[in-house]
C-alpha cells in the first residue's frame, strides 16, 4: 500500500484509525485524516504529529472516543479543562493522564 496516498490512508484509517501509524509523516499532519483517524480509534493521537497533538478539535475528537487518548495530547491540552472533561466524561479513568492540579 502507498502510505503516502491521502485517499488510500483516509479510508485505511477510517477502518482501523491505529493504521495512521503507518502513514507519512505529510499525512500524520494532515488534520482530514488524523482526525479521521481518531474519530474510528481515540488512541490514533498516539501517531498523529505534534502541531495536531496540539490541536484542541483533533484532541476533542479523540478523548470523545477514547478518554485514555489523553495521554497523547500536548502538555497544554492535558491541562485544558474542557478536554480533561471531555476525556473523563467518556472514561473516568482517563484522568490518571491529567497533571494533578487537574485530576
Amino acid at each position: 500500500m502507498d502510505w503516502n496516498n491521502k485517499e488510500l490512508v483516509f479510508d485505511a484509517v477510517q477502518q482501523d484509525g491505529c493504521a495512521l501509524q503507518w502513514a507519512s509523516d505529510e499525512l500524520k499532519n494532515d488534520k482530514e485524516v488524523v482526525f479521521a483517524a481518531v474519530q474510528q480509534n481515540g488512541c490514533a493521537l498516539m501517531y498523529a504529529s505534534v502541531a495536531l497533538q496540539n490541536d484542541k478539535e483533533v484532541v476533542l475528537a479523540a478523548v470523545q472516543q477514547d478518554g485514555f487518548a489523553l495521554q497523547y495530547a500536548s502538555e497544554a491540552l492535558r491541562t485544558n479543562e474542557e478536554v480533561v472533561f471531555a476525556a473523563a466524561q467518556n472514561n473516568g479513568f482517563a484522568l490518571d493522564d491529567a497533571p494533578g492540579d487537574i485530576a
